[in-house]
């Protein structure tokens, strides 16, 4: 299993969790253990690219997304690609991870999608 964290930076489990998904300049990936596997970076059309978000994790073989904020249009994408999104509120990536891990994120739905993007 591959879980994704979108950050501002590439500093592994200590990184602090991006604000929104999309605009991430990296995702911190890590396995179930909670092991970093890798620093993907943001190549997506958001940081001038090609294709977007979802579809970049989806390549890279991302089960589960944990993040702060993300739009409906990239939700609906996740689960169109069958990768699971959480959300939460936790300042770095061990915080965030933690609290999948102990069942204390909801997955998200439309509720969850960021209402400056609706």
């Amino acid at each position: 299993m591959k879980i994704a964290v979108p950050t501002m930076g590439k500093n592994g489990l200590e990184e602090l969790v991006a604000e929104h998904f999309g605009q991430a300049l990296f995702y911190i990936v890590v396995d179930e253990k909670g092991n970093v596997l890798e620093a993907l970076e943001n190549t997506s059309a958001h940081r001038g690219g090609t294709g977007l978000p979802p579809e970049l994790l989806h390549q890279k073989g991302i089960n589960v997304l944990l993040c702060h904020g993300i739009g409906p249009k990239a939700l609906q994408l996740c689960k169109n690609l069958e990768i699971q999104v959480y959300v939460g509120e936790s300042s770095s990536v061990k915080e965030l991870f933690a609290h999948w891990k102990n069942q204390e994120l909801q997955q998200a739905g439309m509720q969850d999608a960021c209402k400056e993007h609706r």
